[in-house]
């Protein structure tokens, strides 16, 4: 396969609302943080109800619900892949990150999480158990009548998640173009990470298009196959070569 960067168009169909937005660029743009992290956040939903989602809203809300307004579309939820402040806000590095808090306080919904997260995200966005939807892998997120498929990818967090809808995956910081998330961390597990890539994600169809968590690459996605002919952390074909490379300590 070619190491050529591919050109992936956004998905489309009849009714799917996707957009991938990169904080520091597409929102945020007068942070100096938003700009560093390059997170990506997705809005996702069903262009017929204009309903939608927003997955890892943090850094601007309001940027995020004028988007939304601007296309027409009605917030009715938030994905949360991981609880980590670049992502769904908090306190990073001295910094004060806007994030689920702020925006559940300006559009009344819930964030949904795999339940081995909920207790992480509640310390570090101060939010509370009312307004969390707690799942398990597998469960179906239904914005219209667009189905998010809640893939539990632990690894980088203990509840880390990526979401399948309609031909994408949103990866969080589960899996990036070249590399994966990292597991250094508390709360981190390099044997988890192993078989959540070669075991969960392993299911996902090679023409899947990889949407990450953050711009670590020139491209801003690819596709499955491509990735796992590319990506170096599918090289170690057993979770003992994988620890010989990745495991910490």
């Amino acid at each position: 396969m070619s190491d050529t960067p591919q050109v992936i168009p956004l998905p489309t169909g009849d009714r799917l609302y996707f957009r991938q937005l990169l904080s520091g660029q597409d929102f945020a743009t007068s942070d100096p943080i938003a700009r560093q992290m390059v997170n990506f956040a997705y809005l996702i939903g069903d262009r017929v109800t204009r309903e939608a989602v927003v997955v890892d809203p943090a850094y601007a809300v309001d940027d995020l619900l004028d988007i939304l307004e601007a296309d027409d579309m009605v917030l009715t939820g938030v994905l949360a892949t991981h609880f980590h402040a670049d992502h769904v806000g908090g306190d990073m590095m001295g910094y004060s990150i806007e994030g689920v808090a702020q925006l559940l306080e300006r559009q009344g919904t819930k964030i949904h999480l795999q339940a081995p997260e909920a207790e992480l995200v509640r310390k570090t966005t101060g939010i509370s158990a009312s307004d969390m939807e707690l799942h398990a892998p597998g469960d179906i997120v239904s914005v219209g009548a667009i189905d998010i498929e809640l893939l539990h990818t632990p690894g980088h967090t203990p509840g880390s998640q990526c979401f399948l809808v309609e031909g994408a995956l949103v990866a969080g910081d589960t899996l990036f173009l070249d590399g994966c998330g990292r597991m250094d961390l508390p709360g981190s597990d390099p044997a988890a990470m192993y078989r959540s890539l070669h075991d969960t994600l392993s299911k996902v169809p090679d023409d899947t298009v990889l949407f990450p968590g953050h711009r670590y690459s020139f491209e801003p996605s690819a596709t499955m196959g491509h990735t796992r002919q590319m990506n170096y952390v599918f090289k170690p074909s057993s979770e003992a070569q994988w620890l010989m490379m990745f495991g910490q300590g």
